[in-house]
């Protein structure tokens, strides 16, 4: 008893170091009580920065997707294939009606004049028309003259009627613009005789014009210009064209052609060499620098 009782007496000195012991244990507690409270809300502030970083990367999750989905560019719908039909969400017998009426070497120049021809819905035609684009030579005439031959709608038997500016209707020849001399060019209101000669060069260099439009890819041919030669000047003898075809072509065959820099008919070739082939005309919008706005004209000069 006497020795048990030995254990709980202190000197002076051992009372102190206990004292101090607890001391600093009781620091530590309170020290730690203090640092909850100061840093808890930093914590809490850190889970804040954390969901505005998972909206960024939501964000950019949705950019991919969007990347990821179809995009549609404009396009001229008497030239739709296969596949693009059938991205755009047309039935398998509404694209056969079109190339059926197209074989027939006829066009469609309105939104309704195609929807009579393919038949498609009412809700289709509303999503996809926005993204059509027709010569800009049908935009002022009336719907039942364009279903039909383009070159009637085009050559009017070789003149057209204008009024003068008294109001009085007059015949006005029309002459090939094909045949048309940088002189007779020159003679337009806005064409002078430097955008005279680029035009009868850019002839040269596409072998002809093959449809109207292409006069309005000569550079610095301002469109009320064009429009204004349109009313002297249309395509009348197409020239003989002989098709390019994509999947045999080499680069230089493809880069001869007026809308494709070399470096693109260098990818093309190398898309077609990874890819084994290309089977749609569509597949060209997946090659980097392609001019895809303007597909329609360059499908008149490409086969598969």
């Amino acid at each position: 008893m006497k020795n048990s009782k030995s254990h709980f007496r202190f000197n002076k000195q051992e009372r102190s170091g206990i004292f101090f012991l607890l001391l600093i244990i009781v620091s530590l507690q309170v020290g730690y009580y203090f640092y909850g409270n100061l840093f808890g809300d930093t914590r809490q502030n850190s889970l804040v920065v954390d969901e505005e970083v998972q909206l960024q990367i939501d964000a950019l999750k949705q950019v991919a997707l969007q990347k990821d989905s179809l995009k549609i560019y404009p396009f001229n719908p008497n030239f739709i294939t296969d596949y693009k039909g059938y991205t755009l969400g047309m039935k398998l017998e509404e694209i056969d009606r079109l190339h059926a009426f197209r074989k027939q070497d006829k066009f469609a120049n309105t939104k309704e004049d195609f929807q009579k021809v393919t038949k498609i819905s009412d809700s289709l035609l509303d999503a996809i028309s926005p993204y059509f684009k027709f010569p800009e030579w049908t935009k002022d005439r009336k719907p039942s003259a364009l279903v039909g031959n383009p070159s009637r709608a085009k050559k009017f038997s070789g003149s057209i009627v204008q009024k003068d500016p008294i109001g009085n209707s007059q015949k006005v020849a029309i002459k090939d613009l094909n045949t048309a001399t940088a002189e007779e060019l020159s003679a337009i209101n806005g064409i002078g005789e430097k955008l005279s000669a680029r035009i009868v060069k850019f002839r040269e260099r596409l072998g002809g014009f093959l449809i109207d439009d292409q006069l309005y890819d000569v550079y610095g041919l301002e469109p009320d210009v064009v429009e204004r030669t349109f009313l002297k000047f249309r395509v009348q003898q197409k020239p003989s064209i002989k098709k390019i075809n994509v999947n045999t072509a080499s680069v230089y065959q493809v880069a001869n052609l007026v809308y494709i820099q070399k470096s693109v008919a260098e990818s093309i070739i190398e898309y077609r060499n990874v890819n084994n082939g290309i089977l749609s005309l569509d597949e060209l919008k997946n090659i980097e620098g392609f001019p895809y706005e303007k597909i329609d004209r360059i499908a008149l000069y490409l086969s598969l």
